[in-house]
């Protein structure tokens, strides 16, 4: 009996150390600042195992040497991470400028559907009144962060597809460089979408076109964008 406890603690501690060696810990920040950034999504491209940064820039996931990660995050350019170790590291996120000349205004987003992806997100994501753990849990609370960032890229994903490239230089005489910085000055909100029609969008892009060809040249462009 004694010989099959020691045989089981053994195991157990090959388990625990099996899985702390599986646990990759990050932290991002914008590139060339010390900003962490929050909310930046993780994705194991092996494994299909996914993660989110938390308030300080920093997260976990379960993982393995030799995979790669997949980091992504709105208004910076995505990065890619071959773990050639499993040990702690710093990530830098480049600022992002999208430049329509780069863009298909015929091309449609992949249909996006987190739900079927990544059921096992939102079902650690439930909170049950008679279960405590549910409430405080890390794996829970990262749960959450994650359904409320698969919400908004799916909005992000909505508001694409009514105001793409395509359809506002269908109405406007906007090309190039404005064309690009009208759209990221007058991006509307995923409210307002969902409040109006077609016809509603059309109206607003005009009323928006009037606002930008009234401002001085040199701030028809968002200071984000200035060189």
């Amino acid at each position: 009996m004694k010989k099959l406890f020691t045989i089981a603690a053994i195991l157990l501690f090959i388990a625990s150390f099996a899985q702390a060696q599986s646990t990759f810990r990050g932290t991002v920040y914008e590139e060339g600042t010390n900003t962490r950034l929050p909310d930046v999504f993780i994705r194991d491209m092996n494994s299909r195992q996914v993660s989110i940064t938390d308030k300080n820039g920093s997260f976990t996931i379960s993982t393995a040497a030799g995979h790669t990660l997949i980091l992504n995050s709105p208004g910076y350019n995505s990065d890619t991470l071959y773990l050639v170790d499993l040990a702690p590291k710093k990530i830098n996120l480049t600022t992002q400028r999208i430049s329509l000349s780069q863009v298909n205004i015929t091309a449609k987003r992949a249909d996006f559907n987190p739900r079927e992806e990544y059921p096992e997100v939102y079902e650690k994501s439930k909170v049950y009144v008679l279960s405590p753990s549910t409430w405080f849990s890390g794996e829970g609370k990262k749960a959450r962060r994650l359904k409320r960032y698969f919400q908004r890229e799916s909005e992000q994903r909505n508001i694409d597809a009514a105001f793409s490239p395509g359809y506002v230089s269908s109405i406007i005489p906007l090309k190039g460089n404005d064309l690009e910085n009208f759209m990221t000055m007058f991006r509307p909100s995923y409210a307002f979408l969902r409040s109006n029609n077609r016809e509603s969008m059309a109206v607003y892009i005009n009323d928006s076109y009037k606002k930008f060809m009234a401002l001085p040249p040199d701030k028809r462009a968002p200071q984000a964008l200035k060189q």
